[in-house]
């Protein structure tokens, strides 16, 4: 019978230490172990739950070894048959990129559930044990399965997610395709089906993290003129995701640059530096770059980092 719920945690905000109980915004991040999250939240108490601390770091500096830690260990827990799921707890700044990467290395027929929080553990008012207790309820549901984010009783897919304001308790929301499901009083409502995919597979990620591939994110803005390409493409970048701007246009300097970087045989993806709405192709200045669909330029480039990856 599946019934433990594996927590595997990083650090970030959720677990920081606020500098007095009324400042949410002076605090040091990942400070606090799982345990002290655990103890915060009682109806968790009597369930069946096991604790791995994998980092403790805010997630601002989340690297390429944490992240490959965090999808071998999540795989682990997820084969064992008596594990109905498992939960991140994770800093807010990343988590999208996170989710978005075990989402497309492990595409779990289990879920594997994201939670963060906007407060410090420590603060007055903090939303991370509300958080954690609907990440558990949720790894604990028969039947969920996908990589899946749930903050301030709102569950998104991992390819929806979005973090949308640097303050609010409700940071992250799902664009267009909105909530998959609720949280409230302890209850789920699912509105849409869980997520699958097709999971590249842990080996994906098995290279030296020193060792995998550079991708750049920049922008298009008046005045673009292309020379912050050009000089990434000359340092050896291997992968460039352009935010243009609205779907995905850019400046004429830097689509040629980015043209001329296509042909030295880097990898490059068309995104958007809008808040929401996909990418489709062509537009006339960018007919040789793949526009990244729905994704956001931070997703883009996990998936750009993935191809070069699989590549090796």
């Amino acid at each position: 019978m599946q019934s433990t719920v594996v927590i595997l945690g990083t650090g970030g905000t959720i677990a920081g230490e606020a500098a007095s109980a009324d400042d949410s915004l002076g605090y040091r991040a990942g400070s606090l172990g799982l345990d002290a999250l655990l103890a915060a939240v009682p109806p968790l108490a009597g369930r069946a739950l096991e604790t791995e601390q994998l980092a403790q770091i805010d997630s601002k500096d989340m690297d390429f070894g944490t992240w490959q830690r965090l999808a071998q260990r999540a795989a682990h827990h997820l084969a064992r048959p008596e594990v109905a799921g498992v939960v991140v707890t994770h800093g807010t700044d990343t988590l999208e990129e996170t989710a978005w990467l075990l989402h497309r290395v492990l595409a779990p027929a289990k879920p594997l559930v994201l939670t963060a929080a906007m407060r410090p553990a420590t603060a007055l008012s903090a939303d991370g044990p509300q958080n954690l207790l609907d990440a558990v309820t949720l790894a604990a549901t028969p039947g969920a399965q996908g990589v899946m984010a749930v903050l301030a009783g709102a569950v998104h897919a991992a390819a929806d997610l979005r973090k949308r304001h640097t303050l609010r308790l409700d940071t992250f929301d799902g664009g267009d395709a909105g909530p998959l499901a609720r949280i409230d009083g302890g209850r789920l409502r699912r509105f849409r089906a869980w997520p699958t995919g097709d999971a590249l597979g842990l080996p994906t990620l098995a290279a030296d993290p020193a060792r995998w591939p550079w991708v750049a994110v920049l922008a298009s803005h008046a005045g673009a003129d292309g020379r912050e390409a050009r000089a990434l493409v000359a340092a050896g970048v291997q992968g460039l995701v352009v935010a243009g701007t609205g779907n995905g246009s850019l400046a004429q300097p830097l689509a040629d640059a980015l043209d001329d970087a296509v042909r030295a045989g880097v990898l490059v993806c068309r995104a958007s530096r809008c808040g929401a709405g996909p990418v489709l192709d062509p537009v006339a200045s960018a007919e040789r770059l793949f526009a990244s669909g729905e994704l956001s330029p931070w997703q883009a480039r996990v998936d750009l980092m993935l191809a070069l990856l699989a590549r090796r």
